[in-house]
């Protein structure tokens, strides 16, 4: 039996998809999520935005003992998903504790950069 490590409550301030694109990169964001657990993981995100209504418990599984990527253009309910260029925050909720980094890769210039940072544990 494997414990599990990390929070059960995080969150992202800062998000934000490129609209453009240089190169061979897309540019994206990435929520990865890690699973020490014997057990599966059942992930809710709620995506905050300046100027509407959030978009809210979208489910991931995250499979014991194993890493998952999200992009964040995946997150999507009912039709509604994150625009481009649209700032927003994500909030992460999980019924065992787990470990959460966000990154972003911006390719709008032929120099692109990458951004990584861990999410805000919730205690």
């Amino acid at each position: 039996m494997y414990q599990a490590l990390g929070e059960k409550h995080w969150v992202i301030p800062d998000g934000f998809i490129p609209p453009d694109s240089s190169g061979q990169y897309i540019s994206h964001e990435s929520v990865c999520v890690l699973n020490t657990s014997s057990e599966d993981a059942m992930l809710l995100f709620s995506v905050f935005f300046e100027d509407r209504e959030p978009i809210e418990d979208m489910m991931f599984v995250v499979p014991a003992r194993r890493t998952k990527h999200i992009r964040t253009s995946a997150l999507h309910k009912g039709g509604a998903g994150i625009p481009v260029g649209t700032p927003y925050a994500i909030e992460v909720r999980s019924d065992i504790p787990v470990v959460v980094q966000y990154s972003r890769l911006d390719s709008t210039q032929a120099e692109n950069a990458l951004m990584s940072t861990m999410a805000y544990p919730i205690k």
